[in-house]
């Protein structure tokens, strides 16, 4: 897996993908160019980070479809899009779907380097996100379903007074499946665990939904 932050230029226009690649590379930024979305698709792993620099008119697959495919796919690179055509309906489409920027040709050099480089900080951020919810997913695994409803009701804010109410058991049973997780979870104060459940979260939001069981 490549460690190292690439910009993946996807245009037909021999020149504009030189041109591109070249100002780019000027400013210490790799590039890797693309002729097709095509050819993109076949080459791009998911693990790979970096941005992608995608023109929207191209023979075959163009660059929408191309952002479709990528986000029925789950991967979510940063996308600018560049385009001739400066459609506004195409462009709020565009951004809807998850592209950072939508810019007109001619644009200025400054301007594409300056969002390269914000699309690059964006897909850093979210890979770290990532890895960070998947080793909290992996913690909150280890969990029985009785500490993942203790769990669920600390982070709400409960007493170990309430949660016992709530979940018809004895407070002494509480404190002790209150120890258990934390010492599952790898954690020691409520606010990391806080922090755990808050990297855990479902991409809708909704804290620790997924892995709500009822006990056995």
């Amino acid at each position: 897996m490549s460690t190292e932050s690439t910009v993946f230029v996807v245009d037909d226009d021999a020149s504009m993908r030189e041109s591109l690649c070249f100002l780019l590379q000027s400013v210490g930024l790799p590039c890797r160019t693309f002729s097709t979305a095509e050819e993109f698709l076949a080459s791009y792993e998911a693990s790979e980070p970096g941005c992608v620099v995608l023109d929207l008119r191209m023979p075959g697959m163009g660059g929408l479809a191309l952002q479709d495919e990528l986000n029925q796919r789950g991967v979510t690179i940063p996308i600018i899009f560049i385009t001739a055509y400066g459609e506004v309906s195409t462009a709020v489409r565009a951004l809807k779907r998850g592209a950072v920027e939508f810019l007109e040709k001619p644009f200025d050099d400054q301007t594409l380097v300056d969002q390269v480089k914000e699309a690059l900080t964006l897909d850093l951020q979210q890979r770290e996100a990532d890895g960070r919810r998947a080793r909290a997913v992996a913690l909150l695994e280890r969990l029985s379903p009785r500490q993942q409803q203790v769990m669920d009701l600390i982070v709400e804010g409960k007493s170990n007074k309430v949660i016992a109410d709530v979940l018809n058991i004895r407070e002494k049973t509480v404190e002790v499946h209150r120890a258990q997780l934390m010492r599952k979870l790898k954690v020691s104060t409520v606010a990391a665990l806080l922090q755990l459940a808050h990297d855990a979260q479902l991409p809708t939001g909704k804290p620790l939904a997924a892995y709500r069981k009822s006990p056995n």
